[in-house]
């Protein structure tokens, strides 16, 4: 039995027994964290009159899941993203951000590491404090998508951190998981347009189909689609008429969402290359 259940045990017992002896009083209990953050303590005042509803509900607050928000929003990880010309590297660490931007042409594996440990150094951070490493798969550059894995896989392995990896299409579309419609997830590689849909749960619903053109404009002028902004110079004037398009801010924070849903890739890291 885990010590967190006999500290609900417990609590419910002393709720019990001051409510036998408080019965027209309300009273406080300390009851242990898990409620929203960190194994804090909190102070709840309680009246006797709710109290078989309290020992109903209490059990169920304080136990958390693998895939409760309380754990999933207190992930302490790194984000590595080389797949534009301009790079950024994330970091979560005890609820709070870091973001930095690099020019991914100009970064070989050495380098990189580098900017990573000064990263760390410059917010006063501990790597070891980290438990995922998040690299972002592609589409996009060749070597910087190389050379990010490679980087991350590293620090994988010499650091004993879970390494997941996540691709644009999936990352764009985050922002819509439980909308009611089919999102086309769109990004333009040299002269074609190339697409992945997916549901409301962000599952994929087709192949990754590459596009002219005059063809998305026929096909899908009517559909629900999603460009990331980073890449939004690299789109058609005609396209960013068509009605129902959205051009997305890709922010790091969504992975947490991405990992909860176990839509992360953790079997076999390697570059989405585009023909």
């Amino acid at each position: 039995m885990s010590l967190n259940f006999l500290n609900v045990i417990i609590s419910n017992l002393l709720l019990l027994i001051s409510s036998k002896c408080f019965k027209k009083t309300s009273f406080r209990i300390f009851v242990e964290g898990y409620l929203f953050s960190l194994n804090l303590w909190y102070i709840n005042e309680i009246t006797p009159a709710f109290v078989l509803r309290v020992l109903i509900f209490i059990a169920k607050d304080l136990l958390v899941t693998k895939i409760s928000n309380t754990n999933r929003y207190n992930m302490n990880f790194l984000s590595i993203d080389c797949s534009t010309d301009l790079s950024s590297l994330f970091i979560k660490s005890k609820n709070k951000t870091f973001i930095k931007f690099l020019q991914s042409d100009k970064l070989s594996n050495d380098l990189l590491m580098k900017k990573i440990l000064d990263f760390f150094k410059e917010n006063n951070l501990e790597i070891d404090d980290l438990s995922h490493i998040f690299v972002n798969q592609g589409p996009g550059n060749f070597s910087g998508l190389r050379g990010s894995i490679a980087t991350a896989k590293g620090i994988s392995l010499s650091k004993n951190l879970i390494l997941l990896g996540y691709n644009t299409f999936l990352w764009s579309s985050t922002k819509f998981f439980k909308k009611d419609v089919s999102i086309f997830s769109f990004i333009r590689f040299r002269e074609k347009y190339f697409l992945q849909e997916f549901n409301k749960n962000l599952e994929k619903t087709s192949q990754l189909k590459a596009l002219k053109k005059d063809e998305l404009i026929k096909s899908y002028a009517d559909k629900f689609k999603i460009f990331p902004k980073n890449m939004a110079h690299t789109i058609d004037k005609e396209i960013l008429k068509l009605k129902n398009i959205k051009i997305i801010d890709l922010d790091h924070n969504d992975l947490e969402l991405l990992y909860s849903k176990n839509l992360l890739d953790n079997d076999l890291i390697k570059p989405l290359y585009l023909g």
